[in-house]
């Protein structure tokens, strides 16, 4: 492999059968999941990066599943809860230092069932009132839950983080 200037921009550049190799961002989903109470389910990471801080459940999507069936089973792995998807609340890119750029997908959920366990990547599970959020990890994250609740719930949770 070497760098060319291809499409534009330097890529790498298979010499043996004359094709770019291109490096694509990581698709990966978030679910805000809230109660008949309007409050949202997140979840403590028990893993890096940001170990010890809440955050929507959710993570990276395998080969051969759809992005749906991605964040249902993130869902279920770290929540112990089944949901269905009531929509897709939008797309986004998360900077990463280990996968340079994630593509996020976030969804809602409000028809979900089973009893809530922190699992796999969670120490610790449990819903939040929008106007008592804890610090959230990611910025992605952030973007979700002001997509559901609006801008106005989080004026005293942006002070926070700042």
């Amino acid at each position: 492999m070497i760098k060319c200037h291809i499409e534009g921009r330097e890529r790498y550049y298979c010499e043996n059968c004359e094709t770019p190799i291109y490096e694509n961002p990581i698709p990966a989903s978030a679910i805000v999941l809230v109660d008949d109470k309007n409050r949202l389910l997140l979840v403590k990471r028990s893993v890096e990066p940001k170990i010890g801080y809440w955050c929507l459940p959710g993570g990276f999507m395998e080969l051969g599943e759809t992005p749906e069936s991605s964040a249902l089973r993130e869902l279920e792995e770290e929540t112990g809860i089944s949901g269905q998807i009531n929509q897709l609340l939008g797309l986004t890119t998360h900077e990463s230092p280990r996968y340079h750029t994630i593509l996020m997908m976030g969804y809602l959920v409000k028809n979900y069932h089973g009893n809530l366990i922190a699992g796999d990547d969670a120490s610790d599970a449990k819903f939040f009132y929008s106007h008592h959020l804890p610090e959230i990890a990611f910025d992605s994250h952030i973007n979700f839950i002001t997509k559901y609740y609006g801008k106005s719930n989080f004026s005293m949770f942006s002070k926070k983080r700042s």
